[in-house]
């Protein structure tokens, strides 16, 4: 009758062993490694480069042509024709629904998103004040234009959110005014009315 020797009948050589061990370590640290050069992607994270967002949006498939001005220190000024002036940027210029079309496959799609966006890259001290103007009426109704102004670093900060109406094609209203402090803190916001348009055409 056989018996079983649990008993291992062979013998591990060292050397064997240690280089089995070395090319586990070199495994680890080569995919560390690999891992530090190509981290993987952050989804869902965005990094507008910026020190302050602001977003004027109107209803979604509303036809008509709504525009954003601002006025920065020393009267800098960005408007559809100039989109960029110092630190001030209008990232997005939205004409209704005059340019929300392509052709994707054949097929026509339409976005109906309504929506301009302005940034300030830094935190240049003194009054910043941003303008909504009516530009063209496709069908001769108001508009109600909501306006937020967003701190984004150090971490997104929702500082003033509010809902205007402009009532015709031409009209002009102050949204948003308020200040950057030397220390590049915002201050005294609030909507006293000024004309943005009229100076600069005149």
């Amino acid at each position: 009758m056989a018996l079983f020797n649990h008993k291992r009948d062979y013998d591990i050589d060292p050397f064997t062993d240690l280089l089995f061990n070395a090319l586990l370590t070199f495994t680890f640290l080569f995919l560390v490694a690999l891992l530090l050069l190509n981290p993987p992607a952050k989804s869902g994270i965005i990094d507008p480069k910026a020190e302050f967002l602001i977003t004027v949006s109107w209803p979604d498939s509303n036809p008509n042509d709504i525009d954003v001005w601002a006025q920065g220190p020393d009267n800098s000024q960005v408007w559809y024709m100039r989109t960029q002036q110092g630190l001030m940027h209008l990232d997005r210029d939205d004409r209704g629904m005059a340019n929300d079309t392509q052709v994707i496959d054949g097929r026509e799609i339409i976005n109906p998103l309504n929506q301009e966006v302005l940034t300030i890259r830094g935190r240049p001290p003194g009054e910043y004040i941003v303008n909504l103007h009516y530009f063209k009426s496709e069908d001769q109704l108001e508009v109600p234009v909501t306006v937020y102004l967003a701190e984004v670093n150090p971490t997104m900060k929702v500082l003033n959110y509010t809902t205007t109406t402009l009532r015709k094609e031409g009209d002009e209203m102050t949204a948003l005014r308020f200040t950057i402090t030397p220390r590049g803190e915002v201050v005294n916001i609030n909507q006293l009315q000024k004309s943005i348009i009229e100076a600069n055409d005149q």
